[in-house]
């Protein structure tokens, strides 16, 4: 059974897991364009981090940024390799929506990739109502990102 609990930034298994998501995103982003944060920039707080368990292995992490009280950003979504395909990123990106909900937000955001890599976190914020919008906040336009949008209302 997958649990969600809010922190783990501490947890060393959470850790390599960010380095692993961040070292990944920026090997495969071109330079200037990879916005995954490092442990420093999740430890702010704007943000509320979450961590997915199955027993004892770590199965993915998440996180919401307040940009506003109105506005949330969906930041730091990744699933370990031996949990893919199992529903953990869905239930982490819902955790984050309730999230977000809860904390009277109006709209998410989010920013991911646009090749064929990030397909799959792509298709997976399709899949919970996220559109393609405009660049956000204080992105610029950049044809390696693809910006997203959640109504909350």
């Amino acid at each position: 059974m997958l649990r969600i609990a809010e922190g783990g930034l501490d947890d060393a298994r959470v850790v390599a897991l960010l380095h692993h998501h961040l070292t990944r995103a920026r090997a495969v982003t071109p330079e200037g364009s990879a916005h995954a944060l490092d442990l420093s920039g999740l430890k702010v707080p704007a943000i509320s981090f979450w961590s997915a368990w199955e027993g004892e292995a770590l199965a993915g992490v998440g996180a919401l940024k307040a940009m506003s009280a109105a506005d949330g950003e969906v930041k730091s979504m990744h699933t370990a390799e031996a949990a893919r395909r199992r529903g953990v990123g869905a239930a982490l990106l819902r955790h984050v929506i309730a999230a977000a909900r809860d904390r009277g937000m109006e709209r998410l955001f989010l920013e991911t990739g646009s090749f064929d890599y990030f397909a799959p976190a792509r298709a997976l914020y399709a899949a919970h109502g996220f559109v393609e919008c405009a660049p956000f906040g204080d992105y610029r336009p950049d044809p390696n990102s693809t910006f997203m949008r959640l109504d909350l209302g």
